[in-house]
This record gives structure tokens, C-alpha cells and sequence, in this order.
């Protein structure tokens, strides 16, 4: 031992040395020596009421394991390699196992659970299945049960399942690969033969949107999955602290650091982030009580792009707005070796994939939070710049509706669509659904376009619609007065007259908020704004004062008959009579007595 001893501080002391003469050496020689982690074990008990228990203790980085069963005093542990199981007897009663996972070099990690073991049946099964924030296709539950030992679950996705089984007081997650209805069987065991247990069918419906920038965590059908290394954990919360860089009510990505180095995740983009011009700096608001640097890395080149990261200080006083600028602070990340790691680097591609670290190397456990990740300029303080599906689908009855652009209804048959000036156009898919896109590269006259209809011309007064309506998204940016302005036109021969519908920022305030609005109006409304009889209606203008883009779907009149319009506009018969003896009420206010 002594001489390993001296054999050893020669080599630090050549390290030493070696360092002096060429200070940009760096040894990874001891970087990867740690406690073993992620510790766990898979339980089992034997149904014959002998209270045998089995335990297959599993870890990261661990060599051996010892196993304390806490029934008796000063107890020897037993010793099990990984994969192995060991079996213990146990009388009736409460017990704190201890599982101790040991690493090469020695360090621990420790995982401690209470075993009840009862002979008896278990009783009092709850179970309440959530369906995660973070992954609309993970659920999870941790079920309670009086006298039980363990848990288990089936999941229902899969044939002649095995089912996952767990101890009592552990959580359940399941990941399920598809949308569908899904029962899922939960059974509570004790050391008794007999079992408890209960079902509940669950809906996954999904968010099958990818994740594109801005990140904001606020749709629902975006799919806001977040890949944690490392012992991090993370979820989706509303915003804990409404101060700072972020007092919006808003949802929130939470990060939970274990204390472990080089803990974070990533985020895999469904439209790469484009280096290739000029816009090279990501920003994004982040929430910390300490002080600690925030790495932020970019993986995933489409075409084999070298991987780099900017490092940005946080202040450790809550919400912050960081800035992480790639064009000027970028340098190259590690890979599998040296290759250059640390060398400024300037990205010039596309990158799919977003990884982020807390603390980096150091070793800060706590929660932290991220909000409204974005390339600058791409909105990130207050929406999407674009939408990422399109507006809820309008209910009408299709006979109580004759639309101009709709995927919900089989249009009216158009002369086409015109552009004029530098406006230009054209027609998106947002998660499945069309929509047009109008885009105003500068503002003044001249700058519109039309939705022509000409020879199929609409009679909507003849007709017997009521009202009109249109969907409209804008961008991120707060609109000037009379910023938007929409045309409804109506040509009878010579004469031609327009409802002139106007929209600002001031007299809607949602405008600036990113999200699909809805503008209804009668015809008689749009008769008051300027339209003549509504009998020949041949255009759909739109014209954007300010340099932009404006987003349309669902443009169409509507017969509003009491059902499509939000229910009866009245009832047309009162409610059952009473059936009371009339000695037995005294009536405020009734018909029948």
C-alpha cells in the first residue's frame, strides 16, 4: 500500500510538471470517476403467505452491491453482483431495506425503501392516473394501498403482457407509442395469496406537434419532450414566479438538477435552426436563486454540422433574459476526444437538436426554469412568430354554410387568388390543416391581395345566411393603428360596395398575442360598415399597413339557426309543469299554481 502510495503522488507530481511546460494539456484521466447512480431494485413477493422476498438490485457504475433487509439488529449485509437476485424470509411487520450500490473505486449510492409485509389482503387501493405535462404519451401514478407490498401494472399495449412491478411508494411511468384508448390493470399484493385490484381505460391523445422555435411551452398539441441525462429531471409547471424577465402566466419548463456533473437534456427540433445567415443568437429567459453558468449546445447538423456551444453566466436573482450569440462566443464542443474542443467556432449550417446544461461540470442540484426559447428576432418574448396548427374547427351544419376557404366545408368554387404590389401569398399546412399565409414585405398602398371568387360569385342574403366569419392569426408584433384591413366586396354591375372590417391593436389587444382570433359579423354589421344588398359578393381583400404576415382559415358565411352559432338563441317552449299538489306549494312564480 505504501508504495502504491508514493507511486501515486509521483504521478500527480509528473502531472505537475507536465502541466508547467504546456499548460494547454488537459488530463481526462480521473474525469469519469464518480458514485454509481441511478440506483434501484425490482421486488417481488412469494403469494403463500411465507414472506419470501426476492431483490435484483440494479445501478450505474456499480460493481457490487450490499443488501441490509432490516429485521435484525446489527445485521451483516449481503453481498449480490449485478444481476444477480437474493431472497430473504420475512416475519409480519414494517422494515427499511437498504440497498447500497458500490463503485469501483469505492464511492456508494444508496437507495432505501420501507417492505410491509402483511399475510393479509390488501384493502383501500387508489390509484390516479395523470397524464404527464411533459409527454402527452407518458402517463404515471404511484398507487397506495393499505397492507400491500408491491404493485403491479399492466399496461395494455401490448399482448400476453408481463406486467411492471414495483414497490409500494414507487411511481409508475409508461410511455405509450401511439394515440388509442389504453386499460390500464393495476393489482396490489401482499404476502396473502388473495390480491385487490383495478382498472381505469385511459385516452392518449398526444401532441404529436414537433418542437420548433420559439419554444414557449404553452400549446398543447406541441410535444414539448425533453431528453434528461445525467440524473436530471424535468417537467412542464405553470410559472412559479411572475417577476422579473417573465411575469407572464405562462407554462414553464422545469429542470431538476440531482447534484450530479454535466446534468441537462435536449430538445429535438422539428424544423432545424438555420445558422446560415446573419441571425446567429439564441436567447431565452431562465430562473435561478443561484449564480452558475448556462451551456447551451447545438447537435444534429443536417449535414454532418460540427457540434458547438455558447456558455452564458446566470445571476442567480430569478428570471433573466439570457443571450447566447453563436456568431461571435461559439466554440466547439467535445465529442468523443479533443478534436479541437474549445476552438472558436462559427456555425454556418442547420442543427437539429438543442442540448442544455445547468452547471455544467459543477455540481448544483436544485430546480431551474427556462422559458421562451428563441432565435433572435423569432418572437420569443410573447408567442409564435408563426402558428403551428390552425384555428379550432368551426360546427356548423355544412347545408348552413357556403364557404369561400375552408378544409371543414367543400368550398365555393374560386376564380383564384391575386397579389399586388409586394405583398405575396401562399398556402401552408399547419399540423394537418391549410391555411393561406399573406406576407407584406413593405407597407403603403398597393400592398394587397385578393381572394377572387368573380363568375362564382356568392348570393348570401338570397341565399338565407346570416352572418359572416374568418379566422385570422398575427404576428408577434404589436399592429399599428388601422394596421389590418379586410374587404368583404360586393360588385352590382357598376356599382361596387365593401364592408370594410379594420383591426388594431388597440381595439383587440389579444392581436399581440399570438393565437387564432375570430371575427364573426351579421350581415346586417357588414351592410353598416359599408356593403350594399350582400347578393354578389365576387372578393375577399386584405391589405396590411405594416410589413408582415397575416394568417387565414375558415372564411365563410353561415346560417345562424340557433345550433351551429353557440346554442338556441332562445327557447321555443317552456319547462315541464310541476307535478306538486297545489296544497303543498307556495309559488313565487309559476304557470301551474
Amino acid at each position: 500500500m505504501k508504495q502504491l502510495k508514493n507511486v501515486f503522488v509521483f504521478l500527480l507530481a509528473a502531472l505537475s510538471f507536465t502541466a508547467c511546460e504546456e499548460e494547454e494539456i488537459v488530463s481526462y484521466v480521473l474525469q469519469d470517476i464518480s458514485a454509481p447512480t441511478n440506483v434501484n431494485a425490482i421486488f417481488d413477493i412469494a403469494q403463500d403467505e411465507s414472506g419470501e422476498v426476492s431483490v435484483t438490485p440494479t445501478a450505474v457504475g456499480a460493481s457490487v452491491f450490499e443488501v441490509y433487509f432490516g429485521d435484525v439488529d446489527n445485521e451483516t449485509p449481503t453481498e449480490v453482483a449485478p444481476g444477480e437476485t437474493v431472497t430473504h424470509v420475512y416475519a409480519e411487520g414494517e422494515f427499511l431495506l437498504r440497498v447500497v450500490a458500490i463503485g469501483p473505486t469505492g464511492l456508494t449510492s444508496e437507495l432505501n425503501r420501507v417492505i410491509t409485509i402483511a399475510f393479509t389482503q390488501p384493502t383501500n387501493l387508489e390509484v390516479d392516473i395523470e397524464i404527464s405535462q411533459a409527454n402527452p404519451f407518458e402517463v404515471l401514478f404511484t398507487p397506495t394501498a393499505d397492507d400491500a407490498t408491491v404493485f403491479d401494472v399492466f399496461w395494455g399495449d401490448v399482448e400476453n403482457e408481463t406486467p411492471e412491478t414495483k414497490m409500494a411508494g414507487e411511481e409508475f411511468r409508461h410511455l405509450y407509442a401511439e394515440v388509442g384508448d389504453y386499460t390500464i390493470r393495476v393489482v396490489a399484493r401482499s404476502a396473502s395469496a388473495t390480491t385487490i385490484e383495478y382498472s381505469e381505460t385511459v385516452s392518449i391523445t398526444g401532441a404529436s406537434d414537433p418542437i420548433v422555435l420559439p419554444i414557449t411551452f404553452d400549446i398543447p398539441t406541441v410535444n414539448y419532450a425533453f431528453g434528461t441525462f445525467n440524473g436530471a429531471s424535468y417537467e412542464v409547471v405553470d410559472n412559479p414566479d411572475l417577476s422579473g424577465a417573465n411575469t407572464e402566466e405562462s407554462k414553464v419548463g422545469a429542470i431538476t438538477n440531482s447534484g450530479n456533473a454535466f446534468e441537462g437534456g435536449a430538445f429535438t427540433l422539428g424544423t432545424p435552426v438555420d445558422f446560415s445567415g446573419d441571425n446567429k443568437t439564441i436567447t431565452m429567459k431562465f430562473w435561478s436563486n443561484v449564480a452558475l453558468p448556462i451551456l447551451l449546445k447545438f447537435e444534429g447538423g443536417v449535414n454532418g454540422e460540427r457540434e458547438n456551444e455558447v456558455v452564458v453566466d446566470h445571476g442567480g436573482t430569478g428570471w433573466e433574459e439570457l443571450s447566447f450569440d453563436f456568431g461571435v462566443n461559439a466554440v466547439k464542443s467535445f465529442i468523443d476526444g479533443s478534436q479541437g474542443v474549445g476552438e472558436p467556432f462559427v456555425p454556418t449550417g442547420q442543427y437539429g437538436t438543442i442540448v442544455l446544461f445547468v452547471d455544467g461540470p459543477g455540481t448544483t442540484a436544485g430546480t431551474f426554469y427556462l422559458d421562451d426559447i428563441a432565435q433572435d428576432g423569432t418572437g420569443g418574448g410573447g408567442g409564435p412568430m408563426a402558428p403551428s396548427v390552425g384555428p379550432d374547427a368551426p360546427s356548423f351544419d355544412a347545408a348552413d354554410v357556403i364557404s369561400i376557404y375552408s378544409d371543414s366545408y367543400t368550398d365555393n368554387p374560386r376564380d383564384g387568388f391575386n397579389f399586388y404590389g409586394s405583398a405575396a401569398f401562399e398556402e401552408v399546412d399547419l399540423g394537418g390543416n391549410m391555411a393561406l399565409k399573406y406576407t407584406f414585405v413593405e407597407g403603403g398602398g398597393g400592398n394587397f391581395q385578393v381572394i377572387e371568387l368573380g363568375a362564382n360569385q356568392i348570393d348570401a342574403v338570397g341565399a338565407g345566411m346570416t352572418n359572416f366569419r374568418f379566422d385570422a392569426w398575427f404576428p408577434n408584433e404589436v399592429l399599428a393603428e388601422t394596421a389590418a384591413l379586410f374587404k368583404l366586396v360586393d360588385i352590382n354591375g357598376a356599382t361596387v360596395t365593401e364592408a370594410l372590417i379594420n383591426v388594431n391593436a388597440s381595439s383587440d389587444p389579444a392581436i399581440a398575442q399570438g393565437q387564432w382570433l375570430t371575427f364573426d359579423f351579421t350581415i346586417a354589421e357588414l351592410q353598416s360598415l359599408g356593403l350594399g344588398a350582400g347578393n354578389n359578393i365576387q372578393q375577399f381583400v386584405i391589405d396590411l399597413i405594416n410589413s408582415g404576415e397575416v394568417y387565414l382559415d375558415n372564411l365563410l358565411f353561415y346560417l345562424d339557426n340557433g345550433g351551429g352559432g353557440g346554442g338556441p338563441i332562445a327557447p321555443t317552449m317552456g319547462p315541464d309543469a310541476p307535478t306538486q299538489d297545489a296544497a303543498d306549494v307556495i309559488s313565487i312564480y309559476s304557470d301551474s299554481y
